[in-house]
């Protein structure tokens, strides 16, 4: 169903099924895929690929040109996946040439009111954005993660899978995969212990995080401890996924516990 409203341009590229509200406004480069909802009042450019079973609310903006001075005028895109749910007021941007010209969501995702997504952003599955999220461009987020309302994610800024990020923290460094991170200055605080439950992972291998995060983060020296770490810590999946992470980029800043020596 489409309102009478709508203004829709023919280039357009609308599945079947797609319900789009009253005074929505969709650009030629843009396509839908079925079952998706836009609301009311929401605007789609630019060269944007939406998946199946979104579902967008009221005044969302996806698609106009990044927020930055270094942006030309190059061909951009967003690509975003199946199952999402943009509220009220979320913003959108594409990529730049210097980020590969690409944003990207993926699954499952539900990002609440006022959030803001900057240019050549990687957003992985099931994540949540609480309420006025502001996320700086070039910023990857992996699946799973939580970030509680009004956070500020600085550029560049790597946040891993099953992280949680407390209410109105300033991430300035990376934050480990099942890392809780927060504070004005965001300070790695322990583990994301809650969402270890609920995502079904055993007693035993929480036991292996806690022993992984008790002996690497004792100190500042985080890379060497990571190195001389006991083989059985070392070998476990979980464990691995948090070297993984520590060790891709050694460039970006680790998210550290506070006043450690």
């Amino acid at each position: 169903m489409i309102h009478s409203t709508a203004i829709i341009n023919k280039k357009s590229k609308i599945s079947e099924n797609v319900n789009i509200g009253p005074y929505c406004v969709i650009g030629p480069d843009v396509e839908i895929d079925t079952n998706t909802i836009l609301h009311s009042h929401v605007n789609i450019v630019g060269n944007t690929k939406i998946g199946k079973n979104n579902e967008i609310f009221p005044f969302a903006s996806i698609g106009t040109n990044p927020q930055d001075l270094k942006y030309k005028g190059e061909n951009n895109s967003i690509i975003i996946g199946d199952n999402n749910k943009f509220r009220e007021y979320v913003n959108i941007n594409p990529g730049t040439s210097q980020g590969g010209t690409v944003t990207k969501l993926g699954n499952n995702n539900l990002l609440m009111v006022y959030c803001h997504v900057a240019h050549d952003c990687i957003l992985g599955n099931n994540i949540v954005l609480a309420n006025n999220v502001q996320v700086g461009g070039h910023v990857k987020i992996e699946d799973n993660a939580i970030i509680g309302g009004s956070c500020a994610i600085h550029q560049f800024s790597r946040i891993g899978k099953l992280a949680m990020v407390g209410g109105m923290t300033g991430v300035l460094s990376d934050i480990i995969p099942f890392g809780l991170s927060l504070g004005n200055r965001n300070n790695l605080v322990g583990l994301n212990l809650i969402g270890l439950r609920r995502a079904k992972i055993s007693n035993e291998n929480i036991k292996m995080l806690q022993k992984f995060y008790d002996t690497v983060f004792c100190n500042k020296n985080f890379r060497v401890n990571v190195e001389n770490l006991d083989t059985d810590i070392k070998e476990n999946k979980y464990v691995k996924t948090i070297i993984e992470f520590i060790n891709s980029d050694k460039k970006r800043p680790i998210s550290l516990p506070e006043n450690i020596k």
